[in-house]
């Protein structure tokens, strides 16, 4: 759009409709000037206009007198002397949409288990030493942290940035198995089980459909094939493992007697060894037999991860909030929240690819890409604590997280938000795929990490700094007799 100005010699004819222009001028320059009939744009160096209305946009820069405002009016071109009319029009329903709703996760049904499953393992790489790939742990809560911003080129780099983060309790895995696989032209089947020696209760619960009614005998076969001949036929699946296998995975339980929740049996799951040859990964297993596996030695700081969970549940719900279709005008027969039509006449049945209200919520779903900020230990009083903020506090806020309790187990603390409530289990697992975006790659250094009441709006950090502002209550003094 092209901007005009008006000659000097126009504008002492148009004393009469100045009042407009006003607004962009200083008005006492422009009384004087115009009394005194001089030109108000005097060597200002604008070109020659053709057409001047009271409602032309004036914008002289640099111009002595004027105000240098930017004034939206009726513009007249030289070219065509038509009205370029910029007033608001009515809107009208559009004919074409893009549908509501993605239809790569159908169908939109209840989930089969409720721990989340890892269908796809990262890449194994004989280069790399043995690890594993996966570990689990319980959603404890969210919490607000605050750090510099190490990104050149982004407005915000090296300023203080407020992110939300996850805190995921993570109590040592036992080992208690490895399975090997063999492929095969359908995919990976498996060849052989070897269990340890001895299993806790609380992963013997797995098994059972009632433990109290049960004789509680499963895996005493087991223990008796590492008592006779000094584990002979132990150790003879362990060298078909090694001899026809190509995939190793080690059988690892969570310790869920360690959370706040209440539930005794343990989650179960199979972990992916990768890295060495065949025999270091059955070596490796072997090894791990009833011995604890700490988060750090799976995961590390700063860390691309995946979160694999199932989601909250919302029960049956209508079409509008389960696809997120537009809701119908208002004087709509028999409803607003629906779809006016789910069909044509021929062919004679509802097609899969319209929404329907139905089951929502309590869908398995993977979380990619979610960046390790911490990994706390829970024997450590200050793993709340940063370099900028040096008071020795945990990672529990006052009046523990909110429907979890207290965190006093080792932690990982990731960026964002993932799927699932608090207490249900989640499964991590290392990322599919080299990360070299300047996000994942980014340096993580925490300033501070809001540790104050989940439960309304906390204003103390610690007890400590609560009791210092409040002071000595009565109930302190009372003596208990």
């Amino acid at each position: 759009m092209t901007l005009m100005y008006c000659q000097p010699t126009m504008w002492m004819n148009l004393n009469a409709s100045c009042r407009p222009f006003a607004l962009a001028i200083d008005p006492l320059v422009a009384r004087d000037r115009a009394r005194a009939r001089l030109a108000n744009f005097a060597g200002c160096g604008v070109p020659e206009a053709t057409a001047l209305t009271p409602r032309v946009s004036l914008r002289l820069a640099h111009t002595p007198g004027l105000q240098n405002h930017l004034r939206h009016f009726q513009i007249v071109t030289p070219t065509t002397s038509t009205t370029n009319d910029n007033r608001v029009k009515m809107s009208h329903r559009k004919y074409e949409a893009p549908r509501h709703g993605s239809l790569a996760y159908l169908p939109r049904k209840r989930a089969a288990r409720h721990r989340g499953k890892v269908k796809s393992f990262p890449k194994d790489d004989a280069s790399k030493p043995v690890h594993l790939t996966a570990s689990m742990g319980y959603k404890a809560g969210m919490t607000t942290v605050v750090r510099d911003l190490d990104r050149p080129g982004a407005k915000m780099h090296k300023k203080e940035i407020v992110e939300a983060v996850t805190v995921i309790e993570t109590p040592p895995l036992v080992a208690v198995g490895v399975v090997g696989y063999i492929e095969t032209p359908r995919g990976l089947r498996s060849l052989t089980t070897v269990w340890a020696e001895h299993l806790s209760d609380e992963v013997k619960r797995r098994f059972y459909k009632n433990w109290y009614k049960s004789k509680k005998k499963a895996f005493t076969k087991y223990a008796k094939s590492h008592a006779e001949s000094s584990g002979a036929s132990i150790t003879r699946e362990l060298e078909r493992i090694q001899k026809y296998c190509t995939v190793v995975r080690v059988l690892a339980h969570t310790q869920i007697r360690e959370t706040p929740i209440k539930q005794k049996k343990a989650h179960l799951m199979e972990i992916q060894v990768n890295g060495g040859s065949v025999s270091d990964k059955v070596d490796f297993a072997k090894n791990l037999f009833e011995k604890t596996i700490d988060i750090d030695s799976i995961f590390e700081k700063d860390e691309m991860i995946d979160v694999i969970a199932v989601t909250k549940g919302h029960g049956f719900s209508g079409v509008t909030s389960r696809w997120g279709t537009t809701k119908l005008p208002r004087k709509t027969h028999k409803g607003l929240r629906k779809v006016a039509c789910i069909g044509a006449w021929h062919p004679n049945h509802v097609q899969w690819t319209v929404a329907r209200a139905g089951q929502d919520g309590y869908h398995h779903r993977t979380s990619c890409n979610h960046k390790v900020f911490r990994i706390g230990k829970g024997s450590d009083e200050g793993n709340a604590s940063t370099e900028f903020d040096i008071s020795k506090k945990q990672i529990t806020p006052m009046g523990g997280f909110v429907h979890y309790g207290q965190v006093k187990n080792d932690f990982v603390m990731v960026k964002g938000s993932v799927p699932g409530v608090k207490k249900r289990v989640m499964t991590l697992r290392k990322t599919l795929y080299p990360q070299t975006s300047r996000r994942a790659t980014e340096k993580v250094d925490l300033k501070w990490i809001d540790t104050s009441s989940k439960f309304g709006h906390g204003a103390f950090q610690t007890a400590e700094e609560k009791k210092a502002f409040i002071g000595t209550l009565k109930k302190d003094l009372v003596e208990t007799v």
